[in-house]
């Protein structure tokens, strides 16, 4: 048998800890800790869990207020998350958190439905609803590629409004997926074994039309203009990636995974350079909490890990890319409890998901 370590451990652990007695300075710590960096990665070990919603939720709130964090970027789908989006800032028809969120139905939905992002979804309205006059406001924004029947009616929508002949140009492009009606894997095992034609082409040459056409469909309606011009193109490069995503499913989890993450860095280094833009022309600058997934290594059928094609992936991708001052990681751990939950249910059951990057 071995030796006890666990006194002298302990003792190291309690040196090192710190009280967490849901007062106001719990977080003073790790707030030094993040110190002026432009990105804080939030991790967590599982989905779902009510311990680590809330207490990112209550980290991500003292980022917002204490340390000026306006964009919080999450493991969601681009559209849906941006209807929340423009709950948060006062704009679009939603009445609550609840109306909101409704966007987000593919499964899990509790995920995001549940009562503690209802909460700090509210509490986002209510924290920019009470800035003065032209304050930067906290977005809410999705960073995932899962949307791509829902990206393609938002990109069909925006060009109704602005071009009507380019959304009849796009609506033929498109076209290449109704044989599936809103089957993403149907199309992506079609095009993987050659039952079907790829679309591949058509996605490509819809953003580039998109993107040689952006200095006119800017020059409407100023500031407004340039974010649905923005969320509209942003949709766009969603159909593209998904598009890939659908087709490396069914030659490898691995290169799909891959595919998947790099998407979602994209789309992060998108909304900083558009953030950006919007704080220069305000004489202000940016910075975002964000949520990315954890990724565990892929095993083949032997059990034995795989390798992710050398790429980084999620947060190391930004962890090897920015300098350490500009960049804070505050990973999930490794076991935990889970408690599975929305509203009105709750079911308990051990987890071992989560873990660090």
């Amino acid at each position: 048998m071995g030796a006890d370590t666990s006194a002298p451990l302990s003792v190291a652990i309690a040196a090192d800890a710190h009280t967490l007695s849901g007062g106001a300075g719990d977080l003073a710590p790790l707030l030094e800790l993040v110190g002026d960096a432009r990105f804080v990665l939030l991790g967590e070990a599982t989905h779902g869990t009510h311990e680590f919603y809330a207490e990112r939720a209550r980290i991500t709130q003292q980022l917002v207020t204490e340390k000026g964090f306006d964009a919080v970027a999450v493991e969601a789908e681009w559209p849906d998350a941006y209807r929340v989006n423009r709950y948060v800032r006062g704009l679009g028809n939603d009445a609550d958190s609840e109306q909101a969120l409704a966007g987000f139905k593919r499964f899990p939905t509790w995920m995001w439905r549940n009562a503690d992002v209802f909460a700090f979804i509210d509490w986002l309205h209510a924290y920019n609803k009470s800035l003065p006059p032209h304050a930067s406001m906290a977005g809410f924004y999705g960073l995932d590629l899962y949307s791509l029947y829902t990206s393609i009616g938002e990109v069909l929508h925006y060009l109704d409004q602005i071009d009507p002949n380019a959304a009849q140009r796009a609506r033929r492009r498109y076209a290449c997926f109704e044989q599936f009606g809103s089957d993403s894997q149907r199309y992506g095992y079609a095009a993987s074994f050659g039952l079907s034609a790829s679309c591949e082409n058509e996605v490509i040459a819809q953003l580039l039309e998109m993107q040689a056409h952006a200095a006119d469909y800017l020059r409407h309606d100023g500031h407004k203009a340039t974010d649905e011009f923005f969320y509209a193109q942003q949709n766009a490069r969603l159909v593209m990636n998904a598009e890939e995503y659908y087709r490396a499913m069914f030659q490898g989890r691995v290169s799909s995974w891959n595919l998947r993450d790099r998407h979602m860095t994209e789309m992060l280094d998108a909304l900083t350079r558009h953030l950006a833009r919007s704080k220069r022309q305000a004489g202000q600058d940016n910075h975002m909490g964000t949520q990315f997934p954890y990724r565990r290594r892929e095993r083949n059928r032997n059990g034995r890990a795989g390798r992710m094609d050398g790429r980084p992936i999620g947060a190391r991708t930004l962890r090897q890319r920015d300098p350490p001052d500009r960049l804070f990681h505050l990973p999930g751990n490794r076991h935990r409890r889970l408690r599975m939950g929305w509203p009105g249910r709750m079911q308990a059951r051990a987890s071992r998901y989560g873990g660090q990057l």
